[in-house]
């Protein structure tokens, strides 16, 4: 008995060359120089593989382009997902303002502890918006009225009708204030 190393053996006379899978990649200097192909089917085959090529190139820019664009809608859903999370409580905070300006008001009596329940709002992240003597910021404050005035700077706060607050960076609502107008300047 025979011993073999587990590989078929092939006897060279069983091959058929002529079957074989060519190696590599053959240009059309090499297949008209075997003496396969006429000068025309040379020029032919030229211009399907330069055709292939072409076919080829445009499929792996296209690839390229759709992948960075796959990752960019990644990068934006994973963003948006990252703000939704941060400030789906500002909506909660929107429905109990009224019900802090109310506390505001209770605090302002002497006999209230304020300082435990500004403590515990601000410990949520919200945070008044000062108002009362600051300059008027459109971004920040709501003027209400506007009122004639030399006492005070024009275009300064001269009092918070109603207080207005951020959560985190984000505004919930604008103080609504009365405003200088000084005519001096």
């Amino acid at each position: 008995m025979a011993r073999t190393n587990g590989k078929s053996e092939v006897n060279p006379q069983e091959i058929d060359v002529a079957h074989e899978l060519p190696p590599g990649e053959e240009t059309g200097d090499d297949i008209a120089s075997a003496g396969r192909v006429t000068t025309s089917e040379d020029s032919a085959l030229r211009a399907e593989i330069q055709k292939l090529k072409a076919e080829r190139d445009t499929l792996v820019d296209r690839l390229a382009r759709l992948q960075a664009e796959f990752e960019n809608s990644r990068k934006r859903a994973a963003r948006e997902q990252q703000e939704f999370r941060e400030y789906a409580v500002a909506d909660v905070i929107k429905s109990l303002l009224p019900i802090l300006d109310s506390f505001e008001r209770a605090l302002q009596s002497p006999s209230s502890r304020s300082g435990e329940f500004r403590d515990g709002v601000a410990k949520m992240g919200v945070k008044p918006i000062p108002a009362k003597g600051e300059p008027f910021d459109p971004h920040l404050h709501q003027a209400v009225e506007m009122v004639e005035t030399t006492e005070a700077d024009d275009h300064q706060i001269l009092e918070e009708l109603q207080r207005g607050y951020k959560f985190k960076d984000r505004l919930l609502r604008p103080s609504m204030v009365k405003v200088a107008k000084n005519s001096r300047q």
